[in-house]
């Protein structure tokens, strides 16, 4: 029993990347095995990629040559709106359109990282939700638990992409701080907001993002 680490089994991995976090802690990412992942929105190559800090599994997936022409989405797990199909987020049409755009561009990379959240986790998530509920928005929900507005970091993204071979990308998002997210180490060249459409469950949602986070939704 591994206590639901993403541990990997059975073989060695290349480490890809090495460096200090946030608070001067060593991260090592390692890489694991490629393999096909057929899906509606084409066919991707994805790759794992294991951090030795929280023992977390993000995943690359590719799609095409990549070359500095190629689109690039750094997206966060959101299990509630990925896989549950919820309303009160953008996420899961987010990654969806970021699917289709890669795809009929020809290339590109969805680097899916797992930090639940904005960071948070799921069970911080869900009380938060539960603040949102009596009236809170999502940044005041966050910081009643003892939380930033967002605790996400992007260094995993940063070593993912020098192993995929990118310096310079093309960036699909909203969020003006995953720019600053890359420090430096990443040029992106463009910044391609992903626009989905609002519903009444979401629509405090977003326009928070806009008004208090700086999002261009």
């Amino acid at each position: 029993m591994h206590g639901g680490r993403d541990e990997p089994q059975g073989c060695k991995h290349k480490t890809v990347g090495s460096g200090y976090c946030d608070g001067g802690i060593l991260l090592n990412i390692q890489k694991g095995d490629e393999t096909r992942l057929p899906t509606e929105l084409g066919e991707f190559i994805a790759i794992p990629y294991l951090d030795s800090l929280n023992e977390r599994c993000h995943v690359a997936l590719v799609l095409g040559r990549l070359d500095d022409n190629s689109f690039v989405r750094i997206h966060s797990e959101c299990l509630t709106g990925d896989a549950l199909f919820s309303l009160r987020c953008d996420c899961g049409n987010q990654i969806e359109k970021a699917m289709r755009t890669i795809k009929e561009q020809g290339s590109g990379v969805i680097i899916y990282l797992r930090q639940e959240g904005r960071g948070i986790g799921l069970w911080n998530k869900l009380k938060a939700y539960a603040l949102q509920d009596k009236g809170l928005d999502t940044v005041e929900a966050n910081h009643q638990l003892g939380f930033r507005a967002d605790e996400r970091s992007y260094e995993v993204a940063v070593h993912i992409l020098k192993d995929l071979g990118l310096k310079k990308i093309r960036l699909l998002t909203n969020n003006p701080d995953k720019i600053k997210g890359l420090n430096g180490s990443i040029e992106v060249t463009e910044r391609i907001p992903l626009r989905v459409p609002e519903n009444e469950h979401n629509h405090k949602y977003m326009q928070t993002k806009k008004d208090r986070m700086g999002h261009e939704v």
